[in-house]
């Protein structure tokens, strides 16, 4: 529901004949971060999706860099520090981090450092081994696992070229990486429900996800605002 999740995002959520009609209100819609109390700090995070009695669920950190791509491997220490010390409190905590890149093509105008794709339009050898680090971080399974791995993770380039600015690079990551952004949603939602829907039933009326009517506004008349997402929307 929008009403759990923080930014707040601009819809809102009636009911018709037992069915979740969801629409696009951009007057709901709040900014800022959550403030989530860590096992070493208290952190903000730029979403999060919080159940009554139960805290904070499900998280996405997201995080960028535009140039200076040899640092990325120290980013990796404040990386694996973020995502302990929520699990340490919240173990239970479906946790995501998306690392996106601007992808800045070899140019006589672009300082060495900061090119991120080749003339042979391939990663440089910094995003390669920073792709590398970043999968090993991915992939807890269950609430006993390494509290300092992510359940999901993503990397990403955003392409600044002329005609394609803003567009996803699809070259890279390659379609089978874990780190693939296709994957990085779906991978979330099936920890959490693994977690808080399947893994505890007497709670499935607090913590199941939401489905929409296909008759909802927000997907009839206003599908520009959902930027090619796919909704979950109830068998009619």
């Amino acid at each position: 529901h929008p009403d759990d999740l923080k930014p707040r995002p601009p819809f809102s959520v009636t009911r018709r004949r037992g069915q979740n009609l969801i629409h696009f209100d951009p007057s709901t819609a709040t900014g800022g971060e959550a403030t989530v109390f860590g096992g070493l700090k208290t952190k903000s995070v730029d979403v999060v999706a919080t159940k009554p009695q139960l805290g904070p669920v499900l998280a996405v950190s997201c995080k960028g860099m535009t140039g200076a791509f040899r640092n990325l491997t120290n980013r990796m220490e404040e990386t694996i520090g973020e995502c302990t010390n929520l699990h340490i409190t919240y173990p239970a905590l479906v946790f995501g981090y998306l690392f996106v890149i601007r992808a800045n093509q070899a140019s006589v105008v672009i300082a060495a450092n900061d090119i991120a794709i080749t003339t042979n339009h391939k990663p440089v050898e910094a995003i390669i081994r920073f792709h590398s680090a970043l999968r090993e971080l991915a992939g807890r399974r269950g609430i006993r696992d390494d509290i300092s791995r992510y359940e999901a993770a993503s990397l990403a380039l955003v392409n600044v070229r002329q005609g394609a600015a803003g567009r996803l690079l699809t070259g890279f990551p390659y379609a089978d990486s874990p780190l693939h952004i296709e994957k990085f949603f779906a991978t979330l939602y099936q920890r959490y429900d693994e977690r808080f829907v399947y893994g505890a039933p007497n709670l499935k009326s607090v913590t199941q996800r939401m489905e929409w009517s296909p008759e909802s506004p927000a997907l009839v008349e206003h599908v520009d605002h959902l930027l090619g997402y796919e909704a979950r929307v109830a068998s009619t």
